[in-house]
């Protein structure tokens, strides 16, 4: 019997989800109700934050993170370039530029001189300020935050985390997410990360003021506390009877349901474990991997740096060995491996490269997606799973000899 197909990720899902939702079902709500806030509550508790804002996606988590800022079209923040296209999105909605900055081409992430490149052009865009950097910390490896915060501070510009891959990661600065390096961080929860509730995302903040701001604009920018009413104009009991409400933003319908916070729930009392178990994989990958002296490497960790791996992002030198990616993939799919790339540059997407600001050649980010391949990595892999894929690769390359 053929072995099972391994795609690159997906989730886990046990017992206690399954419960979790079954008790949510059976409660008074189904949308916004008590799984929210003890999510949120429990959220903000692991990463270390005062405050958690759960939104219905990643993509929703940065474009609040963003909106909150009131940029204008004379705004510029550096984005990297080695991310989803969400992050960079965000800024656009919000009507601002970007400036997108190189990365690292071994491990994918911004590096002090690369945004240091990227502001020298901020800085020499006449008619335009700098106005904050959204820092990724890509495959769950983190960016040290140390230069940027002192930077960020002298020009009063903001830090947001593109924190998607990074859900328990530990940086230089502590627990990714607890906000002693920056203003907010984002996370996403989608089923192939690190915990999973469906769809899902979340802000985190130690910022009261910014996470109900962040709360108002998640649901259509509406105001439902008597006391912070402004008026409506009538000047009788229709200005603040109990069904009143008051728009005081333009806000968005990006609220995540009860029903996915109780799966939020029961992931994040395994997230310690998942943590663990992508660890070791990828331990385990490594070791496998150096002993079959195979044409790829995978980035050691920085120091000072704990990753909550959420890709196995090898680099092969697909030139060298004289074999496409495309052929490297399909010939992993054949013996039952999902493979993917993360990501095609952002600054090289045909709505970017019209539309960016200081468009110049980023050889790192360029480097890095000509040679990244993503191989499996979830929790639910065996340990026997690894030896499967590096086997797997062994007879695809060895095609090429």
């Amino acid at each position: 019997m053929a072995e099972d197909f391994l795609p690159y990720g997906r989730q886990s899902i046990d017992r206690s989800d399954i419960d979790h939702v079954i008790a949510a079902l059976r409660s008074d709500f189904l949308t916004t109700g008590p799984w929210v806030e003890r999510f949120e509550r429990e959220l903000a508790e692991t990463v270390g934050a005062h405050e958690a804002v759960a939104v219905a996606n990643g993509t929703a988590a940065l474009h609040l993170a963003v909106l909150s800022q009131n940029l204008t079209p004379e705004d510029v923040v550096i984005v990297p370039s080695l991310t989803f296209v969400a992050t960079a999105n965000a800024v656009a909605f919000c009507g601002a530029q970007v400036v997108f900055a190189d990365v690292d081409p071994d491990t994918g992430l911004m590096t002090d001189e690369s945004f240091l490149e990227a502001l020298a052009v901020v800085q020499g865009l006449e008619g335009h300020r700098f106005a904050g950097v959204i820092p990724v910390h890509y495959a769950g490896r983190t960016v040290d935050l140390s230069l940027m915060t002192e930077i960020c501070a002298g020009e009063r510009a903001f830090i947001i985390e593109d924190a998607c891959h990074a859900l328990g990661s530990h940086g230089p600065q502590g627990a990714v997410g607890s906000g002693v390096a920056s203003d907010m961080a984002c996370f996403s929860f989608h089923p192939v990360k690190t915990l999973t509730t469906g769809e899902g995302g979340a802000i985190t903040t130690n910022d009261p003021k910014l996470a109900a701001r962040l709360r108002q604009l998640r649901s259509h920018g509406l105001e439902r506390q008597a006391d912070h009413f402004t008026g409506l104009g009538f000047g009788d009991g229709d200005d603040n009877g109990s069904w009143v409400y008051e728009m005081q933003a333009l806000g968005f319908n990006y609220r995540l349901p009860d029903i996915n916070c109780a799966v939020g729930v029961a992931q994040l009392a395994k997230l310690k474990g998942f943590i663990q178990r992508r660890r070791h994989l990828v331990g385990l990958y490594r070791d496998l991997l150096a002993e079959a002296e195979l044409p790829l490497s995978h980035a050691p960790e920085a120091e000072g740096c704990q990753a909550a791996f959420h890709l196995m992002a090898v680099s092969i030198d697909f030139d060298t060995i004289g074999m496409t990616r495309a052929a490297v993939m399909s010939g992993l799919r054949e013996q039952g491996i999902g493979t993917q790339v993360h990501y095609v540059p952002v600054h090289r997407q045909p709505y970017w490269v019209e539309r960016q600001m200081g468009q110049r050649t980023l050889t790192g980010a360029d480097a890095f997606y000509r040679r990244t391949l993503s191989l499996p990595l979830f929790p639910d892999m065996t340990d026997a799973d690894p030896a499967r894929v590096v086997t797997a690769l062994k007879a695809v390359l060895a095609q090429t000899r």
